[in-house]
């Protein structure tokens, strides 16, 4: 080692002091692998300049991307048990649970706002899959069920952003009755007359798929979402066939007439302002 590096380099470190780096100032695409400089992704919306990928995006960014610029105000939703079964795996839900509130700085893996898209009234709930994979319990249930309540209060639409890995586990058969629960939720926007339009991003499957999210009078989706309800293998393996390239994807869904559309992330705003217009004329004509 030379005297350069051995006493020279640490002098100078010690003179200008340490520059904290922080981290994930590149974040690499998972589809084409390339390297981006976080800012970038940003202006991007979190899509891969190089491949059109789109990356999972967080509660905020959803809330931020969709409403007209500072036109909306989250609310505040009703607090459940947190801990009705006093569940246990490797840690205890109650511990689990803390864990990601300070991690999302979000109390479950949903979050409701009313505000603005395109100068129409509009209440949005977002599912936050960075929350324990955006697992629905009570919380999901009772946050749907309010979205609705709010829509139909606001005479606005209900649109839903989804991103789930199923009905939560650790809640047990209380998950499950959050099924029924937030499909009688839209009926009640339906029956007011009320557009239900439904944004299915990746990855949307189990209990979520099975229950509200079909519902859409409107079914929209990001480009290569995978949307389903059991995984690939497990589909694989019961049916003992191999599965068509793109199974489960957003663009063979659109083929295969389950979605009515799919919107690059960009585009979406604009795509639900005019949907919103276009339904909410229908129903005044009908009225």
């Amino acid at each position: 080692m030379s005297w350069l590096t051995e006493f020279v380099r640490p002098k100078i470190r010690t003179l200008l002091g340490r520059r904290e780096v922080p981290e994930n100032l590149w974040i690499q695409c998972p589809s084409c692998q390339q390297m981006m400089f976080h800012t970038e992704l940003e202006k991007t919306r979190k899509i891969c300049a190089h491949c059109g990928h789109h990356m999972r995006a967080n509660v905020t960014e959803r809330l931020n991307w969709t409403f007209d610029e500072g036109s909306f105000t989250r609310i505040e939703l009703p607090k459940v048990p947190a801990d009705p079964l006093k569940f246990r795996d490797t840690k205890r839900y109650s511990d689990r649970l803390k864990e990601h509130r300070d991690k999302s700085h979000l109390d479950d893996a949903i979050a409701v706002a009313h505000g603005q898209i395109g100068g129409h009234r509009a209440v949005v709930a977002v599912m936050a899959f960075e929350f324990i994979g955006g697992s629905m319990g009570a919380a999901v249930g009772e946050g749907i069920v309010r979205a609705a309540q709010l829509a139909v209060l606001q005479d606005a639409p209900l649109i839903v952003f989804t991103a789930s890995g199923g009905a939560r586990m650790q809640e047990g058969a209380i998950s499950l009755m959050q099924m029924p629960r937030t499909v009688i939720a839209t009926r009640l926007v339906k029956e007011k007359g009320l557009p239900f339009i439904v944004v299915l991003t990746d990855p949307t499957t189990g209990g979520v798929t099975a229950s509200f999210t079909m519902l859409g009078d409107i079914q929209i989706a990001e480009p290569g979402a995978e949307i389903g309800f059991a995984g690939a293998r497990v589909i694989e393996q019961t049916v003992r066939e191999k599965l068509p390239e793109g199974f489960q994807r957003s663009e063979y869904l659109l083929a295969h007439g389950i979605l009515d559309m799919v919107v690059k992330r960009n585009d979406l705003p604009a795509t639900l302002a005019r949907l919103i217009g276009l339904l909410r004329v229908k129903v005044q004509e009908a009225a």
